[in-house]
């Protein structure tokens, strides 16, 4: 009787500890970087998002006392949407993959996040900006963890508009993101009095911006907005210097600007650019202490704002599986928008039922070469944009999951 008493107590305990522990698919919790690995935006997010992925399932396991298996994949989608979307199914049907992060090019983004609703996954988007995310095509399979256009347009457009800057010619990548990017940005320098002089829209990847630039001149507008990202950004901005525009009194308006593209540019092209972020490596001792291990890792290379999201992303992620005790997507997700999310990196902060995660936003000024004190000492902060106002409201943005 002893023994069987014994044998029965075991029973038990092997039953309670398995009642504890996420009930995972395969064994193990599996983690898709989808982004761009090799063109225009593979310094945005590429491989340093999944070294930030990485780092946040070292420091989940440090934590956690679940026992969860998991494994970070990665894939480069090329900034094609029918490319992501093979991928997607690949990785959901085949692959065992349980959640997709990153994800920036908006026209791939939006396919994605489509595919995994139909999978029942789960997408953390953090690279692609349209507000579209939260907007008419949410998702409830979706949370858009880090910035949008209409935090973009609010940030930067308002403050530009509100000193001065109020005429505006749109330089615009010519698909998802760069519509919505001028949409918003229009929208506010309409609403704040200004006026908008002309827009004209350049292909994915451009290399000469010579005849776009000249059509910016010659509206002389006070502001040109370039409603673009990554290479093209940078590209714009240093073929605007060649063309003497900043030096014949129009102002550049970065309306997407990672640290990456500042490092590209260097100070002396980049200095006076304002614009607006969610995240910086110099912003406190938490996000210094990150940056320190992350760079160990990349050969020096700094964080920038997208794989400082994919981190938090992820690292809330695997916290919403252990409290879900599945890798159940739509059931993840409903778990983060019930607990919210809580981080080193963004602090704490709550998701929405619309999928838009909430966290401050702030308006930066590049240094002047003169200012910088070290190695990527590129920011100076203007404004803290609180949480509450950083992102668009609730009742606005026609998501049909909000009641």
């Amino acid at each position: 009787m002893s023994q069987l008493k014994k044998l029965a107590a075991a029973v038990a305990v092997a039953l309670a500890a398995g009642s504890a522990q996420a009930q995972v698919s395969g064994g193990v919790v599996k983690i898709g970087v989808l982004n761009d690995m090799s063109s225009l935006y593979a310094d945005i997010g590429g491989p340093g998002s999944v070294v930030a992925a990485k780092m946040a399932v070292e420091d989940f396991q440090k934590s956690s006392k679940a026992g969860l298996k998991v494994e970070v994949v990665s894939a480069d989608h090329q900034n094609k949407p029918d490319v992501g979307s093979q991928i997607a199914r690949q990785w959901y049907d085949t692959d065992g993959v349980d959640v997709i992060v990153d994800v920036p090019t908006s026209s791939v983004a939006l396919a994605v996040s489509q595919v995994t609703r139909e999978k029942g996954k789960a997408l953390l988007n953090t690279g692609a900006a349209t507000s579209d995310l939260t907007g008419k095509a949410c998702s409830p399979n979706t949370i858009h963890w880090l910035y949008d256009t209409w935090m973009l347009a609010n940030g930067t457009g308002s403050a530009i508009v509100k000193t001065g800057g109020d005429t505006w010619f749109f330089l615009t990548a010519d698909y998802a993101f760069g519509h919505a990017l001028e949409r918003d940005t229009e929208a506010v320098v309409i609403k704040n009095g200004g006026k908008v002089l002309g827009k004209v829209r350049h292909p994915l990847n451009a290399q000469d911006f010579s005849s776009f630039l000249l059509q910016a001149q010659a509206s002389k507008a006070k502001v040109i907005g370039l409603a673009n990202a990554g290479g093209d950004t940078i590209n714009s901005i240093k073929q605007a210097a060649e063309f003497g525009i900043v030096r014949g009194g129009q102002s550049l308006a970065g309306l997407l600007v990672f640290l990456s593209d500042v490092h590209g540019l260097g100070l002396e092209k980049a200095q006076g650019l304002i614009f607006t972020e969610t995240w910086y490596w110099d912003m406190n001792d938490a996000s210094r202490a990150w940056t320190k291990r992350f760079i160990a890792q990349t050969n020096g290379k700094y964080p920038t704002m997208d794989q400082a999201g994919v981190y938090s992303a992820v690292l809330n992620y695997l916290k919403a599986v252990e409290g879900a005790k599945t890798d159940d997507g739509t059931k993840v997700v409903e778990q983060l928008k019930k607990t919210g999310a809580d981080d080193p990196l963004f602090g704490k902060g709550p998701i929405r039922e619309d999928g838009r995660k909430i966290h401050n936003a702030y308006l930066f000024e590049v240094k002047k070469p003169s200012e910088s004190k070290g190695p990527y000492d590129y920011y100076k902060l203007r404004a803290t944009i609180p949480a509450d106002q950083a992102f668009r409201p609730l009742k606005e943005g026609g998501c049909p999951l909000v009641k």
